[in-house]
């Protein structure tokens, strides 16, 4: 597309990118035996050479996506039933709720969602954390909404 925005030849193209138009050709098709160098030659014959660094540049977002990935346990399952009282933060977010009483894992990471403006995160043991790790991988699908 880029030749022909240009109203270039395949025969000009190829002639100032040093290269055959039968390579010309494979490259504007996109076969996988073209080399990289032959893509660079083409770039700088359509005056796009700068246009190589957008190819190489991070992909910042992809590469978070990826690394969740990497982190989070394939096969995580939320525990069971969460026992308000084995968990400090969490029992003083849900003061209104029986200590003793046990949370689906739900319903604790909901709380959790819902009041994290209070906690005190620095305060968070590691149990604590761990659960709410544990929680964000499973029951919020890696997303904490706060």
């Amino acid at each position: 597309l880029a030749r022909r925005r240009r109203r270039m030849t395949a025969h000009e193209v190829a002639g100032q990118a040093g290269i055959t138009r039968v390579t010309l050709r494979r490259a504007e098709a996109g076969e996988p035996a073209v080399t990289m160098a032959t893509y660079v030659k083409v770039l700088a014959a359509l005056g796009l050479a700068q246009d190589l660094a957008l190819v190489a540049r991070d992909d910042t977002f992809g590469r978070r996506l990826q690394d969740e990935r990497l982190q989070r346990p394939a096969a995580a399952k939320p525990p069971a039933a969460i026992r308000l009282a084995d968990y400090p933060l969490l029992r003083e977010i849900a003061w209104s709720t029986d200590p003793e009483a046990q949370l689906s894992p739900s319903e604790a990471f909901a709380i959790y969602e819902r009041n994290w403006r209070h906690l005190d995160r620095d305060a968070m043991g590691a149990k604590e954390r761990r659960l709410l790790e544990r929680l964000t991988a499973t029951v919020g699908k890696g997303v904490l909404l706060v």
